[in-house]
């Protein structure tokens, strides 16, 4: 590993080999610690011409924060709040300021964030790039429907102010934007007003695949947040068995009343890192219906208001660090897709074949999306989504190509932030307003600056 110190107005560069969280595909990039809007401005001037993208920490399954051979802003290296409004719970924070550190300032304050995916790992950054989701899209849409301003350093090296309203164009090409359009500075966001740092928590156990999705269709809109751990190795009858997880925050008293002495009290767990002696192979299809069959079995088939901690019901897994190292060293892969909601059949047909395959998974998840929102390269659509991780295995390219086919047939698409295979030449139907993206990607970044492994993987330009 190569590096140069920092300087009047330089920042550190490091050569450091990056993957993305899944561990696959590893490239070689110059990483620039940037501290502040000036060195982010010279690493820009720095960046040769493989080009310069911002990465956060390093929760995108795939290649979306690699630039082999360029140049990778390091987000973390600058984070920290510039504004707060107790108030009206509206906060400015610094790119790499990570929804954990939010969530542990403002928490106690009332306030949490206002869409949470499974990990807290991920910086205000990243949220914007990937426009990420939660529990509650069905309720509250994804991150960016809650950012009201954000800085961008775009390729002419100009620091570009951009709303929903006032930049609309260039606003909705950032959000989801994958980082392409430039690097995100800072970002005023609108928080979510809570009483408790408990969630009352109802979960169902359901038998098959139309079961967990009647319920959903039937009782989501009663809850804020929802999600179905779904098995998808399990077939014949029991295929789609689930367990649904419904809830809301808990209110002051409810908390009181659960043995809380303070009731906002925000005190998240970390294990020791999982150590990185796992062999490839250590999750396979026996492994994972043997866990299966044990969640499956040790969940309540009713039980009501449980009250369970934000770390307990949105981020089980953060509590041990790179929990990544079970899959091995081959790393492993996530799938994810959103479908229109009368489309409901292809998860039917995708949760056929991956259990006729015996495609390994103890994570995977069944969720219903609300609208989606301006982002011309965002993700979530009103309907379903299906998510699951398994390990790199011979066979998976050409069936999820397959499973790809019979998405777009349905009007859906493939989440980029978990991307790591599908074919570029796809890319058009899945994200129909991808030229518009193109076009507006282009005025703040005409000369192709700002690229990473993904955009030249699926030739996004």
């Amino acid at each position: 590993m190569t590096s140069t110190g920092p300087g009047p107005g330089r920042p550190e560069i490091q050569r450091r080999l990056l993957s993305g969280w899944g561990r696959t595909a590893p490239t070689s990039a110059d990483v620039a610690f940037v501290r502040d809007e000036g060195e982010a401005t010279a690493a820009l001037r720095l960046a040769g011409s493989r080009g310069i993208v911002a990465r956060g920490l390093g929760r995108g399954y795939g290649d979306c924060a690699q630039n082999a051979g360029g140049m990778v802003v390091d987000g973390p290296s600058t984070r920290g709040l510039l504004d707060v409004d107790l108030r009206s719970g509206v906060v400015t924070a610094r790119a790499g300021t990570s929804l954990e550190e939010i969530m542990a300032w403002f928490v106690p304050q009332g306030w949490f964030v206002p869409v949470t995916p499974g990990t807290r790992q991920v910086t205000v950054g990243g949220a914007i790039a990937a426009d990420i989701h939660g529990k509650n899209h069905h309720r509250k849409g994804s991150w960016c429907n809650h950012v009201l301003s954000l800085r961008l350093l775009d390729g002419h090296g100009q620091v570009r102010e951009l709303t929903p309203t006032g930049d609309p164009d260039l606003f909705w090409a950032t959000a989801g934007g994958m980082g392409l359009t430039g690097i995100v500075l800072d970002a005023t966001i609108q928080m979510t007003p809570i009483e408790s740092s408990l969630l009352k928590v109802d979960t169902d156990r359901a038998r098959d695949l139309d079961s967990v999705m009647a319920m959903m269709e039937q009782g989501d809109d009663d809850y804020d947040y929802s999600v179905a751990w779904i098995d998808i190795l399990a077939g014949g009858a029991s295929m789609g068995r689930s367990i649904l997880e419904r809830g809301q925050f808990a209110t002051r008293d409810e908390a009181l009343a659960g043995g809380m002495t303070d009731p906002r009290a925000y005190v998240p767990h970390r294990f020791p890192s999982m150590p990185d002696l796992f062999p490839s192979g250590l999750v396979n299809s026996t492994t994972c219906r043997a866990f299966n069959e044990l969640w499956y079995r040790k969940a309540p088939k009713r039980r009501r208001d449980e009250l369970r901690t934000i770390e307990g019901f949105f981020h089980p897994l953060d509590m041990v660090s790179d929990w990544n190292r079970v899959y091995g060293s081959a790393g492993f892969l996530q799938w994810q897709y959103a479908v229109p909601g009368n489309a409901s059949e292809v998860v039917r047909t995708t949760l056929e074949r991956l259990s006729a395959e015996k495609v390994p998974s103890f994570l995977a998840v069944l969720k219903r999306f609300g609208p989606g929102n301006d982002g011309m390269l965002s993700f979530p659509r009103a309907g379903w989504t299906l998510a699951f991780d398994t390990p790199t295995m011979p066979g998976l390219d050409r069936l999820f190509d397959e499973l790809d086919e019979i998405v777009l047939a349905a009007g859906g698409n493939i989440y980029l932030a978990k991307d790591s295979r599908v074919r570029p030449e796809l890319l058009p139907e899945m994200y129909p307003r991808l030229d518009e993206w193109r076009e507006a990607r282009a005025k703040l970044d005409p000369d192709g600056r700002f690229t990473s492994d993904m955009a030249r993987r699926l030739r996004l330009y």
